[in-house]
């Protein structure tokens, strides 16, 4: 997912720039109303053009002009990128207004990042539910999943997987090249909030190895230790 954040303060923004790339989003920095307006606009033209939807985090206390008039600007041009606005201004007069003004969603400062987190994925499927329907098979290099059938290939050879590993192999699949930290695969595989203290994780992605890159001259399943995993097609494909 792309994310342009609008953010004039140095110290928050830097944070969520690092902590939004490490979870594999790429993002742009705006640090005045101009600029953001600007890659804004050049965003949602990249979305029309075919291109990745970007979500735009916004603050409202910007040095050149209020964020919320920026809101207003993009949606009165017709810019549907989803927003979220990240704010100081907590009163329930505030979070109407922002709302009102065409804000997709409202989260006051100071905030948990991992819900600021939760809020992006959740903006982020109603963007790509609102467009076409995806395509039920994620393909990587010559790795395949009919996510209509849950059965997975590579190389034309059925892969035999339990319901985890395939639960496992369709996060991963979809977003080739994203880094997925250890809690995120225990989130959103086995629906735990919290780590169990078990070798849980590196022991499922030791099994799906095994069997989706054993005897292959390139293997896809990447190990970033200490961070997590990723599966990335290798160069050519």
């Amino acid at each position: 997912m792309n994310v342009l954040l609008i953010e004039d303060d140095a110290r928050i923004a830097d944070f969520l720039q690092r902590g939004l790339r490490a979870e594999g989003m790429r993002v742009q920095v705006a640090r005045n109303g101009k600029d953001g307006l600007d890659l804004a606009r050049v965003a949602w033209k990249d979305c029309r053009d075919g291109g990745e939807t970007t979500l735009v985090i916004l603050d409202l206390m910007l040095p050149d002009m209020s964020g919320t008039d920026l809101c207003q600007t993009l949606r009165a041009a017709r810019v549907q990128l989803p927003i979220l606005m990240l704010t100081a201004l907590s009163t329930v007069e505030d979070r109407i207004a922002g709302l009102r003004l065409g804000a997709d969603d409202y989260m006051c400062k100071p905030f948990d990042f991992d819900e600021l987190l939760a809020r992006i994925e959740a903006l982020g499927r109603r963007s790509r539910d609102m467009g076409a329907a995806p395509s039920p098979v994620l393909k990587v290099a010559d790795l395949e999943l009919d996510r209509s059938t849950m059965t997975a290939t590579r190389g034309g050879r059925v892969l035999t997987l339990t319901g985890r590993e395939l639960a496992l192999l369709e996060l991963l699949m979809s977003a080739p090249g994203r880094l997925f930290s250890r809690e995120r695969i225990l989130a959103n595989v086995w629906g735990m909030t919290e780590d169990p203290l078990t070798n849980i994780v590196d022991v499922y992605i030791g099994r799906l190895r095994s069997k989706v890159d054993a005897g292959q001259a390139a293997p896809l399943i990447r190990t970033q230790r200490g961070l997590g995993y990723q599966l990335i097609a290798p160069q050519g494909h």
